[in-house]
């Protein structure tokens, strides 16, 4: 594993400082009383097992008409895969088949199985059990509306990502062949085409937590700057048109939780600037013109 650093790189680096990983704040702060996890069952070890893993597990059905609960499992490490997406599998054959959890590539590619794992968003997949504490709580990913158990509801986050038209808009005739990118040009898109949408980071943004009703999230903006920084699109100031805007764009307070805890190791914040910083631009561009 290569060395440690809080702004992670690569989906093989952990956080140097781990108390970051959790807020200070008592579990059910705040909550209604529909809201409060209480406490759920015990699912103990397979007899003669001797190397076991505890994982709390959030467990919520809404047909139920039950509080969400956390359900303890002892997991065989003897009879498990490596990772916690493997670990979840387990207990899904295992023990309780109702166990509701996304997945789908298992290589860290598509980002069905993103949700809070000991304390951070990361993907099932690609952290291993041997990297969590000694006892470890899977949470779906915090500030959204839950399907249940393990799967939020992300339609939500779709819409916005919609709303940024990620696609190629060019007003100049089509060519015959490609639209051709210089090497340099290309290289520009590095770090951000790679966002494989699991949402990890917009989960992890407090402002989006506050205002996802209008901000857009690190997620969609990330989004948003891959097209304007893009040399063969051509609809620039139309974009910049649609982001200008104070919560579209500007609830970023450049916490950073969003580069953090995003298991690309890409830097939503940084793309995020760099809307803002072309935005100025762009204006004391047209400040100039008129006063020219």
């Amino acid at each position: 594993m290569e060395g440690h650093a809080v702004i992670i790189r690569s989906s093989n680096q952990l956080p140097q400082y781990t108390f970051l990983k959790r807020f200070p704040v008592p579990k059910n702060f705040g909550l209604p009383a529909t809201s409060r996890i209480e406490g759920g069952r015990t699912w103990p070890a397979p007899s003669g097992a001797r190397h076991i893993k505890v994982f709390d597990v959030y467990r919520y059905n809404p047909d139920s008409g039950r509080n969400p609960s956390l359900d303890r499992f002892e997991v065989d490490l003897d009879d498990c895969g490596p990772m916690v997406l493997d670990a979840l599998i387990w207990i899904k054959d295992k023990i309780d088949p109702t166990l509701a959890f996304r997945r789908s590539c298992r290589e860290g590619i598509c980002g069905s199985c993103a949700m809070n794992i000991d304390g951070t968003n990361w993907l099932a997949c690609t952290r291993f059990i041997s990297e969590t504490d000694d006892l470890c709580p899977i949470y779906p990913l915090p500030g959204l509306q839950i399907i249940k158990d393990l799967v939020p509801d992300l339609t939500h986050l779709y819409a916005q990502h919609e709303a940024v038209q990620p696609w190629l808009s060019a007003k100049s005739p089509e060519p015959e062949a490609e639209r051709i990118q210089s090497i340099e040009e290309r290289q520009q898109l590095d770090g951000l085409y790679e966002c494989i949408l699991c949402f990890c980071c917009s989960s992890g943004c407090p402002s989006y937590w506050w205002n996802g009703d209008r901000f857009l999230g690190p997620a969609a903006l990330l989004q948003a700057w891959r097209w304007l920084a893009d040399s063969r699109d051509e609809a620039a100031a139309e974009r910049l048109d649609r982001l200008d805007d104070p919560f579209r764009l500007y609830r970023c307070h450049t916490i950073l939780n969003c580069t953090r805890t995003c298991p690309k190791g890409l830097n939503p914040g940084k793309a995020i600037a760099e809307i803002k910083k072309m935005i100025v631009e762009r204006q004391a561009e047209k400040d100039q013109n008129v006063g020219g």
